[in-house]
């Protein structure tokens, strides 16, 4: 049976392909939404491009018929749905008239003249749904009485999230052969990538841990991860897995997912270093993060546009001043500024990334859990010839009002790339930052 989808403007902002996600199902946008792509079509940012991409989508789909009574959405395809745009309606039933009294709603607002289409649809057709990203306003949808739902294409389970490594139990004679050989036959349906730590039952300590490369064998963990990476070593086993992709050339996207603490930015920054400084295997490292402000954004700091990154890169300057410290407190600023002066370390906001093609350089994505899937998209696809891409975030502390765990570009690709050679991804649980910041992201 046919459905309806009435999909607010956050849906669209969000997606720009989102129109097109709903199969031979019918899409409705309401005027109201028109009128607020028209308000974002002017910003520089993702929101403001994913407006002008739609507004131009419909526009091409005006050349199919009158977007008033309906267009297909496939003109190809006999079966599919249509798109139309129509204006709040101004008859209900008597118990919709209710409900919009009794919760004195300004239905004059664009949000609740949102609503006003799905609510006058939903007494003509069958199997209406309201879609859209603002919690708030689903609430207020389904007081109303409305089917709701959440924009779900491309949401994972967050709670499911792939991991990036398992435990398995073998007898303890698997164990000495694996370190006796260095490498073993995959018989654990592993993907390429993904670790494994071998486990004896009978003796919980007796571990290995191992990895299974593109060619379907798997091998013991590297000694490198166990080495001594500019300055700090790997404290736990998440963080030796982590160690040793990031230290991998073959390897060229690795996403970090773990709470405040567990050693992500970190990690990757002295990884990075190592390559960049010691090895020379990249020319530059360049670190970058989503401005998502708690209060005003980056244009009301004064100074130009690197005098106003500076303060959006504190926590990579805290992170960089314990690697060069090296027990010689107030010994790291000169290093830093050296650094950045040679252009060895580069800093950049997300916003201005589109565009570039960044080659040869080792490349960190921070705060990731806050950029959408489409960002991450046009992100890496940023990274030109010998570059590598490390992104890090923690999707239980999301900023971006119309992100979720589950929804975020971070988890996105994480659970997308899972198995493809060129990808590794690993869940750091364990806080090594201090007792205090473990306590605060195991109980608060």
């Amino acid at each position: 049976m046919i459905k309806t989808f009435v999909l607010d403007t956050n849906v669209l902002l969000h997606n720009g392909d989102s129109l097109m996600a709903f199969k031979d199902n019918d899409v409705v946008i309401p005027m109201a939404v028109i009128e607020e792509l028209d308000r974002f079509k002017k910003n520089h940012d993702e929101l403001g491009r994913n407006a002008r991409y739609v507004i131009r989508k419909l526009d091409e789909f005006r050349h199919y018929g009158s977007l008033v009574t309906g267009v297909p959405i496939f003109p190809n395809d006999p079966k599919s749905g249509k798109l139309q745009i129509i204006c709040a309606r101004a008859t209900f039933s008597e118990e919709q008239l209710n409900r919009i009294t009794d919760s004195a709603i300004n239905i004059d607002s664009p949000d609740n003249r949102i609503l006003r289409v799905a609510l006058s649809l939903q007494k003509d057709r069958e199997n209406v749904y309201f879609i859209s990203k603002d919690i708030n306003l689903r609430l207020k949808a389904d007081a109303l009485g409305l089917n709701v739902m959440d924009f779900e294409r491309e949401r994972v389970e967050y709670e499911h999230l792939y991991a990036g490594w398992k435990t398995v139990e073998v007898g303890g004679g698997v164990v000495d052969e694996f370190y006796k050989n260095k490498e073993m036959k995959d018989s654990f349906d592993l993907m390429t990538n993904e670790f494994v730590m071998l486990q004896d039952p009978e003796n919980p300590k007796r571990t290995a841990l191992g990895r299974k490369y593109e060619d379907g064998i798997l091998r013991l963990l590297n000694g490198r991860s166990d080495q001594s990476v500019w300055n700090i070593q790997a404290r736990n086993k998440e963080q030796r897995m982590a160690m040793d992709l990031l230290l991998d050339q073959d390897v060229k996207l690795i996403s970090l997912v773990g709470r405040a603490g567990t050693g992500k930015t970190l990690l990757a920054l002295a990884a990075a270093l190592e390559q960049v400084m010691h090895l020379n295997l990249y020319e530059k490292i360049l670190v970058s993060r989503p401005i998502m402000p708690l209060g005003n954004d980056i244009g009301y700091l004064p100074g130009a546009k690197d005098d106003k990154l500076l303060q959006w890169m504190k926590p990579i300057f805290d992170n960089l001043d314990f690697l060069f410290q090296n027990g010689r407190p107030n010994g790291s600023a000169k290093k830093i500024s050296e650094l950045m002066n040679s252009q060895r370390l580069e800093l950049e906001a997300i916003t201005y990334i589109r565009g570039r093609s960044l080659a040869n350089q080792f490349i960190i994505v921070d705060e990731a859990q806050n950029l959408t899937p489409h960002e991450i998209k046009t992100i890496i696809s940023r990274a030109g010839e010998g570059s590598k891409m490390v992104l890090t975030g923690d999707p239980e502390q999301i900023d971006n009002p119309y992100l979720d765990a589950s929804s975020n570009g971070l988890t996105y690709s994480a659970e997308r790339l899972k198995g493809l050679p060129l990808h590794g991804h690993i869940t750091l649980a364990r806080s090594e930052r201090s007792e205090l910041a473990g306590i605060a992201a195991k109980y608060l």
